[in-house]
């Protein structure tokens, strides 16, 4: 009797993930890595978070804390900051690249400050955008960190790990900001935008990203 052919079947494909199941899990996976998430850029108030954070423009966390203890030596309150000539706080900031418009928007912002907000950091999204050199992205930050509401601010960082893990198609990090702020729940937007950070620098870089080491990935890409 002739040996019947041996019939290969398919492999099987690994399952997708529903998209809260990829929710839950992101979620699960970094309260667990990240318990605590403190804020990376050092301040003291909202003032010198606000100007840390403008200078984060294009710059890494790092360098700029690195940069503000000499310019908040030199001044870190708005009637300080608005005497300094330009080409001073240029010539401090300069590692942090971008320094010719940076220190311009820092001067000009703290005077507008003092002239319209009695020298305090206004509380809205409309006051803050309006300030030089304040984006969305600034505001959000300086919203949710400094006075603890609920904004999920989004830089390129977090709008490329977004991408790889399948939670948007956005081309830009506006929309890719509407596009979380709609996948979790608004209770832990604060806390979530550091925690990708976070996670992002540890396991999930651009370059050199190993799947084997990225829990997330991982899971979400088999």
């Amino acid at each position: 009797m002739e040996n019947s052919p041996k019939i290969n079947k398919p492999v099987s494909k690994p399952k997708k993930l529903r998209i809260k199941e990829k929710t839950d899990f992101i979620t699960e996976t970094l309260e667990n890595l990240y318990p605590e998430v403190p804020i990376p850029l050092d301040h003291k108030d909202p003032y010198t978070l606000l100007i840390a954070v403008l200078l984060s423009a294009q710059c890494t966390d790092e360098r700029v804390n690195k940069v503000t203890p000499t310019l908040f030596k030199a001044a870190d309150n708005p009637v300080d900051m608005s005497k300094l000539e330009v080409s001073t706080i240029e010539d401090i900031i300069r590692p942090c690249g971008l320094s010719p418009r940076k220190s311009r928007a820092i001067n000009e912002l703290s005077k507008i400050l003092l002239e319209k907000h009695n020298g305090q950091v206004p509380e809205t999204f409309e006051d803050l955008e309006a300030l030089p050199g304040v984006g969305h992205k600034t505001a959000s930050v300086v919203m949710s960190q400094a006075f603890g509401h609920a904004a999920f601010p989004v830089d390129t960082h977090i709008h490329r790990l977004a991408h790889r893990w399948g939670l948007t198609v956005g081309k830009s990090v506006e929309q890719t900001e509407k596009d979380l702020k709609k996948l979790f729940p608004e209770s832990l937007w604060n806390r979530l935008h550091l925690q990708i950070i976070f996670y992002g620098r540890e396991y999930c870089p651009a370059r050199g990203h190993d799947l084997n080491k990225c829990i997330i990935c991982k899971k979400l890409n088999p």
